[in-house]
């Protein structure tokens, strides 16, 4: 009785440690560059808007540009706003941060965004790889 129950709760230790064992693959396999979210490269065209007051108020637009830029330069989370009212988050590649961090002085305006599509729980976004200021006739 005694080894059956310590064979148990062997099993349950080692059935325990595999979800660790697997964050650890995916963490592994993220500081390799791997996304393992992440989906097929797409391009979009849309609006940068500041998450926090679009998505509170709807504020977006030339009227909105300087706190779009004040609340994105403070930390609030960016989001790609196409012509279809389609809200994507966008997210920083972590191995090439440059067109990210480049984006955010471009609040209101409209540009074309190159990454890999993502979604999950609802949510859509696209970690940018690089983008483009579209043309004026795109432009509002």
């Amino acid at each position: 009785m005694k080894r059956i129950t310590t064979l148990l709760v062997l099993a349950a230790l080692a059935l325990s440690s595999l979800p660790g064992l697997a964050h650890e693959g995916m963490h592994g396999a993220m500081s390799k560059g791997m996304h393992p979210m992440a989906g097929a490269t797409a391009s979009l065209t849309g609006e940068v808007v500041d998450t926090g007051c679009y998505l509170g108020s709807a504020e977006r637009g030339a009227k909105h540009v300087s706190c779009a830029t004040k609340c994105i330069g403070q930390g609030m989370p960016m989001g790609l706003l196409t012509s279809d009212e389609t809200l994507y988050l966008l997210t920083l590649n972590h191995d090439n941060p440059d067109p990210y961090n480049q984006l955010k002085k471009l609040a209101g305006r409209t540009v074309t965004v190159t990454g890999a599509m993502m979604t999950r729980g609802g949510m859509k976004g696209i970690d940018v790889t690089s983008f483009k200021l579209a043309s004026a006739r795109a432009s509002r």
